[in-house]
């Protein structure tokens, strides 16, 4: 079996909550609350759920740009919170991020080749006509012309500009991308095309990707395996095709019944989940699900199921006592 390039060992995020005039704290947001999994060199992990369930924090802690409160991150064997200086900044050179919004993520103020180089020059990898050759490279990589280099972010469309943030991303040749909802601020009709540019780099430049998205549709065309997200933890993993045949969990199944249906009349029946989402500062006791799920007994709330393998045949994991 291969070795995993990137592995989550409890993985925890929590944010303080202050109040008063001295600003104490008076609770904890539980953004991501023990996550574990690994992502296989070559691979693309999906990331599913509500808003609000941390999807996007796990994705930020992957990439090294949030500092996880427990637990550990390995890469490629080595344990990331144990890097420093020169090590840690090579390591980032392999870790990049693909921000959600293109318009906000992109300095107004920047040319593109300046925007692009801006990897290369913190890591002082290219200086001159070498800069300049790899930023010329890395837009013809994404599908943009040569002189867009000395324009500016205003100058493009909204798909132009997300083309522009995947060169920034990959100028480096990343190891791993961790993708945050890269198509969500996009127009239908550009989605398409940058999701297919997407999975035509990843096979070119043999990247592994995080993506994370609400879109279940979007995660199924994109993804080899697929996590869902519920409050913090992930509460079924296992590869798309697998998911989508035969999900476990109660929350897989509602988010799926609520997936467009390209044939008509092979729409499952709709699952409505009563409630709302519980606040993750103080999330119910036992199962997280438990106060929305149409099957939930009285263990659910006493004991927190663990993520256990769902079918001996397939890598395919669920935390619930009745999956």
């Amino acid at each position: 079996m291969r070795e995993p390039l990137l592995s989550a060992r409890n993985v925890v995020r929590h944010f303080p909550v202050r109040r008063g005039l001295l600003q104490r704290v008076v609770g904890q947001v539980r953004a991501v609350d023990g996550v574990s999994f690994d992502i296989l060199p070559g691979e693309t992990l999906g990331v599913v759920g509500e808003s609000g369930c941390g999807k996007s924090t796990l994705g930020r802690v992957l990439a090294g740009l949030l500092r996880a409160s427990s637990g550990e991150l390995w890469f490629e064997g080595k344990s990331v919170d144990a890097q420093t200086g020169a090590e840690l900044k090579r390591l980032r050179r392999d870790m990049q991020f693909i921000f959600q919004d293109p318009t906000s993520s992109l300095d107004p103020r920047m040319t593109v080749r300046d925007i692009i180089a801006e990897g290369l020059d913190a890591q002082g990898i290219a200086t001159g006509r070498t800069r300049e050759k790899l930023v010329h490279h890395i837009l013809d990589k994404v599908g943009m012309q040569q002189d867009t280099a000395q324009r500016y972010p205003h100058e493009f469309s909204g798909g132009q500009r997300q083309r522009i943030g995947i060169a920034r991303a990959l100028v480096l040749r990343p190891k791993l991308v961790v993708a945050d909802e890269p198509v969500s601020a996009l127009d239908v009709s550009v989605q398409s095309q940058v999701l297919n540019l997407l999975v035509e780099l990843k096979r070119e430049l043999r990247l592994t990707y995080v993506f994370v998205a609400h879109n279940l549709a979007v995660v199924s065309y994109i993804s080899d395996r697929i996590a869902v997200m519920y409050l913090g933890r992930i509460v079924e993993i296992g590869e798309a095709a697998t998911l989508y045949r035969s999900p476990r969990h109660p929350y897989t199944k509602a988010l799926l019944s609520a997936m467009p249906q390209p044939l008509p009349g092979n729409r499952p029946e709709r699952i409505v989940l009563r409630g709302d989402v519980p606040s993750p500062i103080d999330p119910p006791s036992g199962c997280r699900f438990r106060t929305r799920c149409p099957i939930a007994r009285e263990i659910c709330a006493k004991r927190e199921p663990s993520l256990e393998r769902a079918s001996e045949t397939a890598e395919h994991f669920v935390a619930c006592h009745f999956a």
